[in-house]
């Protein structure tokens, strides 16, 4: 059998032990250098190289690295940097990174770019900003030093950037001009890279366009023709050959103009694009490869070898087997580095797990078909890894449809929780977690190792939820919280809690920029034996006569936040979870907690990218298990939930639906764009949109504040809106976060003022 080559879209850049996080994070504080974070960049590069040539991996991708975003380094690479960055006078890299998460210092104070969700997945892009004074051209080399950096090592790699189409279609435009206006600069640029590139040596261009797997108007895809038809023929020009890259999804709306535009290889995703083997039997170019996406690169399970064998098989039928590159469906960012890693699973759990590493080696193993592999493999998936409980089933099977029904309906419940209540207008608050220091995560530590008692732990924490909220009172907040300082994750946390989960040491993805999180691995069916959070809560409402909310996380999060099982449905897995997150909510509400906050910051992020299957595929079982967890509590209980950093004007009527009393969103860093499609539904739920960003380190100013209130008041009734930053403040330090609420409520004061 002829041994395939194989290829990798991306690999994993933060490092195995998150080098590059605390690297930036020492950057950002000047107690490191340039150069110095440079040298860390370039350690994590080579890692990435040398174990992909290790494992015998045929097409090495380079400049799939980044210090913060691929998306923010194209902008850079193409000049496409606001000017109210440059007029900073920072340095390139302080100027890059002063677009990433803000500036506030001597030499002015800029707010971050928009930071959007990387399609659906929980990694995060900084969207780039056009406006008509923009000139797109060429003004960086970053793919040509990357390439040469790899090649100085002995390793050739395939130069890979985000494609101008998909670059154009995620952009912010705040001027009359639009993508098509920036098409012929965009060739220019591109093609000039291409010349760089094949003069270093490269002989490959991979570009990434995964805008194509979503729904392609015809206007959409003449842009996408209108870019290609010139720029495959420049590139060709310069001696490379061109792979289009795709990922996440088929390219059914513009699979025929793909394979008539001259690529030399073409990457579809054959994990989750569901159209991709019945596009591939229209044709496929007869002198191009395929590079075949069949290893899935966003979940950690082991592949089934003879599965991905079948499926291999099939797609052979149809393409000549010479001309089949295995590859990864996506990049392998969205994973961790290696099993290896983990040393306190055991191995009959670790068996089935494939991290980055591993999923070299599975791509060289269906390449050269080792029968060796394919055996051990065979046994793996022969054997049992589960049993099913049988009282979560039987629960989910006698639901009914009363189950998923709160009453009243939510204006009587407005009514009672008014008078119960009686908050001010305006009312303030804040999203959940305060900020969580190194004290903070010195005693969990502790703790963890055994260096503390349980005792002492507990101690600790009560003391630092006795201090959060008498600061919540000193700062004047209307309905407070306990700060979560016993929560490590707000997703891991809660995993830890319930029976059918397992957990990583060192399984550290990246989110966004210098955010790592770890996500649980959902093992078997999930319960819950004990209540998870009700001590906490009633410790800290012990200590106010103010409302202290209850927070949880709600089910789809947990799930999307989660790594999912493959052997049953994510609909089963998430009301699995609702059910056991409905407990912990009448728990709190029968001791006493009369707020409580699910939270929903993941709903959209598994939402299908086509619209034809948002209701079918996920809103139609996802809404509803976020129903299921509160449907029994009390007309007087107020229920509250949060999202953050996704689009969701689209689907503000299922948001609604959700049918929760209040929910806050992310919305600062979109100015506020989705209060529009609020007003225009006549969005029912109280809300509180962000105020001020809590990703950046800035402080807004009282009259900041009051200006973005106005803007909210003139679209939502001031009846329904309430006061709060946009996310949790857990990242953020002491002082920052105590300036930036009194700014808060002072602001929510001089309105109320001002319009009651």
């Amino acid at each position: 059998m002829t041994v395939k080559k194989t290829s990798v879209i991306g690999f994993p850049r933060i490092g195995r032990k998150r080098e590059l996080k605390f690297a930036c994070e020492k950057f950002f504080k000047g107690e490191i250098s340039g150069d110095e974070l440079q040298r860390v960049g370039a350690e994590m590069r080579r890692y990435g190289w040398q174990r992909q040539q290790e494992r015998g991996i045929s097409l090495i991708p380079s400049n799939d690295f980044s210090f913060y975003d691929n998306v923010l380094d194209t902008a850079f690479l193409l000049g496409v940097v606001p000017e109210r960055y440059r007029q900073l006078g920072l340095s390139e890299l302080e100027t890059y990174f002063a677009a990433a998460h803000g500036y506030q210092g001597e030499k002015g104070d800029v707010k971050a770019l928009p930071m959007k969700k990387w399609f659906n997945t929980n990694y995060h892009y900084i969207e780039p900003e056009l406006d008509d004074d923009t000139v797109l051209r060429l003004q960086g080399d970053k793919p040509v030093r990357d390439y040469a950096e790899a090649k100085a090592l002995g390793i050739d790699t395939v130069p890979a950037l985000i494609g101008a189409y998909t670059f154009l279609h995620l952009a912010r435009y705040c001027g009359q001009k639009r993508a098509a206006d920036f098409v012929e600069a965009a060739v220019e640029a591109y093609a000039q890279i291409g010349g760089q590139l094949a003069a270093a040596g490269a002989s490959w261009i991979s570009i990434a366009e995964p805008a194509l797997v979503l729904d392609v108007t015809a206007e959409e895809r003449a842009l996408f023709k209108a870019i290609y038809a010139s720029l495959v023929g420049r590139l060709h020009a310069t001696g490379l050959k061109v792979l289009l890259q795709t990922y996440f999804g088929d390219i059914r709306d513009v699979y025929r103009d793909v394979v008539a535009l001259g690529f030399d290889g073409i990457g579809l995703d054959f994990v989750e694009g569901q159209k991709s083997l019945e596009l591939l039997q229209t044709g496929f170019p007869k002198d191009a490869l395929l590079f075949a996406g069949v290893v899935n690169g966003k979940n950690i399970w082991r592949a089934d070898y003879a599965q991905k064998n079948a499926l291999i098989a099939s797609i052979e039928q149809l393409v000549a087997p010479e001309r089949v590159v295995i590859s990864t469906s996506c990049s392998l960012l969205h994973v961790p580095y290696t099993v290896a890693a983990e040393e306190r699973l055991s191995t009959d759990i670790l068996d089935y797990f494939a991290f980055a590493e591993e999923k070299l080696t599975e791509l060289v193993d269906l390449a050269s078909g080792d029968t060796a592999a394919l055996g051990r493999n065979k046994t793996l998936f022969a054997g049992v890894r589960t049993v099913p409980h049988a009282d979560v089933r039987n629960a989910l099977a006698q639901l009914s449809e009363a189950d998923f029904e709160r009453t009243p309906a939510r204006l009587a419940r407005r009514q009672v929780q008014k008078e119960v209540f009686r908050l001010p207008a305006l009312p303030t608050t804040t999203i959940g977690s305060f900020p969580q220091t190194a004290e903070v995560r010195a005693a969990r530590t502790a703790f963890r190792k055994g260096t503390i008692s349980r005792e002492q732990y507990i101690d600790f924490n009560r003391n630092k939820i006795l201090e959060c909220i008498k600061l919540q009172e000193s700062i004047g907040l209307d309905v407070l919280v306990h700060g979560e300082f016993e929560r490590n994750d707000m997703v891991e946390y809660f995993g830890s809690k319930m029976d059918g989960y397992v957990f990583t040491q060192n399984a550290w993805v990246q989110s966004y920029g210098t955010r790592c999180v770890k996500p649980p691995i959902v093992w078997g069916d999930v319960s819950r034996s004990a209540p998870m959070t009700v001590d906490w809560s009633v410790f800290a409402q012990s200590c106010t006569n103010k409302p202290v909310k209850g927070m949880l996380t709600g089910p789809v999060t947990i799930l999307n936040w989660s790594f999912p099982r493959e052997d049953i449905s994510l609909k089963e897995q998430a009301l699995q979870i609702a059910l056991a997150i409905r407990d912990e909510v009448l728990d709190l509400e029968s001791n006493g907690i009369r707020i409580i906050q699910i939270d929903e910051a993941a709903l959209r992020e598994k939402l299908p990218l086509r619209k034809s299957c948002w209701h079918s595929d996920y809103l139609d079982w996802a809404i509803p298990a976020f129903r299921l967890v509160h449907a029994k509590v009390k007309p007087e209980t107020q229920i509250h939930t949060h999202m953050c950093y996704s689009e969701f004007g689209d689907i503000v009527r299922d948001i609604d639906a959700m049918d929760a009393d209040v929910i806050t969103f992310e919305a600062s860093r979109s100015d506020l764009k989705l209060l529009d499609a609020l007003k225009a539904v006549q969005f029912e739920t109280e809300v509180g949109p962000g105020v001020y960003d809590i990703h950046s380190p800035r402080v807004p100013s009282v009259d900041e504040i009051v200006g973005v209130l106005h803007k909210i008041i003139a679209k939502i009734p001031k009846e329904n809106v309430w006061v709060n930053p946009d996310c949790g403040l857990k990242t953020r330090g002491e002082q920052e976060t105590t300036q930036s609420l009194k700014n808060l409520v002072e602001a929510a004061k001089r309105l109320r003022s001002e319009v009651f």
